[in-house]
């Protein structure tokens, strides 16, 4: 339990259990609540509402210390119990936990960071587990175009994939905080729903209110699922499931969608109920009459047959008070339906896997065209040349997270033109695909997210008529990399290989609707890239001047989850590393444009007085065999040995790290670093393998010159020194490492700033734009601008061009007369092919 001196900050919760005929859990979840849960005890209200128990349970539950007991003499469900302690609550926030739950001490007061924190949040919808912690309960919610709302992934193991903070349509009853004053404004929870979707429609009414609700995975609880519906007949649970998602349907739905989605799914309770029952659809057909005279009528229907049936029914009976609901849930609201879509995730989900249910719901979409009302998911192909399988370099890792963020709400393919691809299964398709293949994927996608050398293997993409949005992750400037990479070639090829490169990013910025880059820095450097090209028109200014619309920064990312360790990592691995070692982590590749040698002539001074010290290189070889390995890397190797630091003070894995274990190693770590040379290159680079240094939680030494650099010293990460310096690197890592305060103060800053990078936050430019993707103003067929004067008379342009072909004439003769007639010929073709040019 918290001490009652920090309350002050806080404010109060009420946290509300209903029981229902299941006292000892209820003493269980109340008990471990007062004892366990890490916030102000004078800021704690516990309310217990027993629904209409027996006398022993009731006092059974009187007696417990510091809670309320609220009674009804009535069974009044989940929702109306729910309601009645909201009613008795006295404090600011009420959070909802099931009687059969057992919240996580930190629990409460994640909840109310964000509420008080985030002032467009009314809700926080906890992370749910089962109660060994193993498996998923509530991570996510998704909503059908019939009404039903369901848990995604629910049963799944919970392998940390869902440790990311999102909004989402609704959280889970049984672990939710809501605000007061919004719950009350909107009556609480819908008492006619008795129990099952009414966190559903609470949430769909909040989000249609303006209001956000937030999935936040730090609000931890462990649930037994169903508890309180032990040896309930599922029929009866069918039955509510089906009348309160028609509710909720006609309640929150707009005219539009409701007057396509109500008839289908009013159809399609009867046929989920006959599939779920087995009932024979073909039995009352005339020439399907027995032959038996003394036919009487009758034949035996199951209650599941019944239970669809029945909700309709008493569906029809609500109509009247729904109706005056509808009316105010339509007033009220400041959002469309299409603004939600998003939250639903996967609208068209059929949620059964009955075969003649799938039928019919195959042929209700299509009859009222509710992929069309509703959106079938948008399709975004991610194309990336490098290798996609468990070990990773930059590329292929920010590709893949890209295209598992999308997934959360659209058909993702994420296709690898490299010859290695392999990986586990995941939630989007992972698929190679060489040049030819490539144009069939494309093709499919309406959304095109490429990096590399990608565009230049599908050449519709470039014509002036393609209607593909592409999205075009500039995250790399790799001509500027060539600079570096290249010394070590002749000159002939280096001009070669640059003029290649650049010529590929020239062909991207020429063709993408909206760009990706890493960095402020960056940013700059492209916009006058774009400026460059002709990019930067009076159209694209006018209709966003801050140009955020055309290129947005999303730099690198890293997971929301921290680390866990699920392996050994460099500590008992590798023999002349022991458990007291200090250990300086190099996380990434080494290629031509680091510095690792004055790394290692900085370690081999510091090493004279500090015999513990040892620096651990991640990875030697590039997962991706077409990346040659680079000069630098034999030149790193050959100054160790030099120095006679191998498999002494320094050590190279000279291999790959798999991207799922590289936690094992960075938890090992006591800093990371990373050095590198003073050239342009540097100013725009991003380190990626930097971001691993924040998520480890690690303090970073590095040198000056990139936006990285700029971050370190800005926040108190780390330290910052100078190029090629070994005396001043030295010393910077003897601080780090040695110097617990300054270690310790550094470690704090680090855990506050990487809540800044996580794949979520960084990519939200992307996730915004695939929302709504629309080609750039500037590849708008007919975009070219309208004329702001009368059309001139054929004489008054005679003139006009015969006094231009004077002036030409008198300026440069006829070779300058030749090239101003080369440059208009050029501006009118390129207006005709955007469209702007008249037949």
């Amino acid at each position: 339990m918290a001490d009652s001196r920090d309350s002050a900050d806080l404010p109060t919760v009420s946290v509300i259990t209903v029981n229902y005929r299941t006292t000892e859990d209820t003493v269980t979840c109340l008990s471990r609540l007062r004892a366990e849960l890490d916030y102000p005890a004078d800021k704690l209200e516990l309310i217990c509402v027993d629904n209409a128990s027996d006398a022993d349970s009731a006092a059974r539950l009187g007696s417990l210390p510091d809670v309320s007991l609220v009674t009804s003499a009535e069974n009044l469900g989940f929702a109306g119990g729910c309601n009645l302690g909201a009613r008795a609550a006295s404090g600011d926030v009420l959070a909802f936990l099931n009687n059969d739950a057992v919240a996580h001490p930190q629990w409460a007061r994640s909840a109310v960071r964000v509420l008080r924190d985030e002032p467009t949040v009314a809700a926080v919808a906890g992370k749910v587990l089962d109660r060994a912690g193993d498996r998923v309960d509530f991570v996510d919610g998704g909503l059908t175009w019939f009404g039903m709302g369901y848990k995604r992934h629910a049963g799944e193991i919970d392998d940390g994939s869902h440790d990311a903070p999102r909004d989402v349509l609704f959280g889970t009853g049984s672990s939710l905080f809501v605000r007061a004053e919004p719950f009350t404004r909107l009556g609480g929870f819908d008492e006619r729903f008795f129990m099952f979707y009414e966190d559903v429609d609470l949430g769909w009414r909040l989000n249609l209110r303006g209001w956000r609700v937030r999935y936040v995975p730090e609000c931890l609880s462990y649930h037994s699922h169903h508890g309180s519906m032990a040896g309930v007949d599922s029929a009866r649970e069918h039955y509510l499931l089906e009348r309160n998602a028609l509710a909720a349907l006609y309640k929150n739905a707009s005219e539009d969608t409701l007057a396509r989605a109500l008839p289908a799914a009013l159809a399609l309770t009867v046929r989920r109920s006959t599939a779920r029952g087995e009932v024979d659809p073909t039995q009352l057909e005339l020439d399907r009459r027995p032959d038996d005279p003394a036919e009487d009528g009758t034949t035996t229907v199951s209650t599941q047959a019944l239970a669809g049936v029945l909700a309709i029914d008493q569906f029809v009976d609500l109509l009247p008070e729904l109706r005056r609901s509808r009316e105010v849930e339509q007033r009220e609201r400041v959002r469309a339906d299409v603004d939600l879509r998003p939250l639903m995730r996967k609208a068209l989900e059929p949620a059964y896997p009955l075969p003649r249910y799938l039928a019919a719901h195959e042929v209700l979409v299509e009859a009222f065209g509710l992929d069309r009302a509703f959106g079938a998911p948008r399709r975004i192909v991610v194309i990336t040349g490098d290798a996609v399988t468990e070990r990773m370099a930059g590329p292929a890792i920010r590709a893949w997270h890209t295209a598992e963020l999308l997934a959360e709400e659209h058909e993702v393919r994420l296709v690898s033109t490299n010859e290695r691809v392999h990986t586990r299964e995941q939630r989007f398709s992972v698929v190679r695909a060489d040049a030819r293949e490539l144009a069939g994927h494309v093709e499919w996608a309406d959304v095109v997210v490429l990096q590399g050398h990608a565009l230049e293997m599908v050449p519709a993409l470039k014509r002036a008529d393609s209607d593909k949005i592409v999205v075009c992750d500039i995250y790399d400037p790799m001509h500027l990399e060539l600079l570096e990479q290249g010394r070590d070639t002749d000159e002939q090829r280096r001009h070669a290989d640059l003029r290649g490169a650049t010529e590929v990013l020239n062909a991207q910025l020429r063709r993408g609707d909206f760009f990706l880059c890493a960095s402020q820095r960056q940013r700059h450097f492209w916009l006058g890239h774009l400026a460059a090209l002709g990019r930067i028109t009076p159209r694209i200014y006018d209709t966003d001047p801050t140009m955020r619309s055309l290129i947005s920064v999303a730099p690198f990312g890293l997971p929301a989850a921290p680390p866990r360790r699920t392996a050994p990592g460099i500590r008992g691995e590798h023999t002349g590393i022991d458990a007291e070692d200090r250990i300086v982590l190099w996380a990434g590749g080494v290629y031509s444009w680091f510095d690792p040698l004055t790394l290692l002539r900085a370690v081999h001074r510091l090493s004279e007085r500090r015999k513990n010290l040892r620096l651990f290189f991640l990875g030697m070889n590039h997962p991706n065999p077409e990346v040659p390995e680079m000069g630098m890397a034999d030149r790193t190797r050959e100054l160790a040995e030099e120095l006679d630091l191998v498999d002494r003070h320094v050590f190279f894995n000279e291999g790959w790290v798999p991207y799922r274990h590289r936690q094992n190693h960075l938890l090992d770590a006591d800093c990371g670093v990373t050095t590198h040379f003073e050239h342009v290159e540097t100013t725009f680079s991003f380190r990626t393998r930097m971001l691993d240094y924040l998520w480890a939680g690690l303090p970073v030494v590095t040198t000056e010159g990139d936006s990285f650099a700029d971050l370190v010293r800005q926040e108190e990460l780390g330290v910052v020194v100078p190029a090629e310096s070994p005396e001043e690197l030295a010393e910077a890592l003897d601080r780090v490492l040695y110097d617990e305060d300054f270690a310790a103060r550094c470690r704090e800053r680090v855990a506050e700033v990487r809540e800044r990078f996580t794949w979520e936050s960084v990519l939200a430019p992307l996730t915004e734009f695939c929302r709504d993707p629309r080609p750039a103003p500037d590849r708008l067929r007919g975009s070219a601008p309208l004329s702001r004067t009368p059309r001139e008379s054929g004489v008054a342009a005679l003139r006009k061009d015969v006094a231009l072909l004077r002036e030409y004439l008198d300026r440069g003769g006829p070779r300058e007369v030749a090239r101003r007639a080369a440059g208009r010929i050029r501006r009118v073709a390129a207006q005709r092919l955007r469209g702007g040019g008249s037949e």
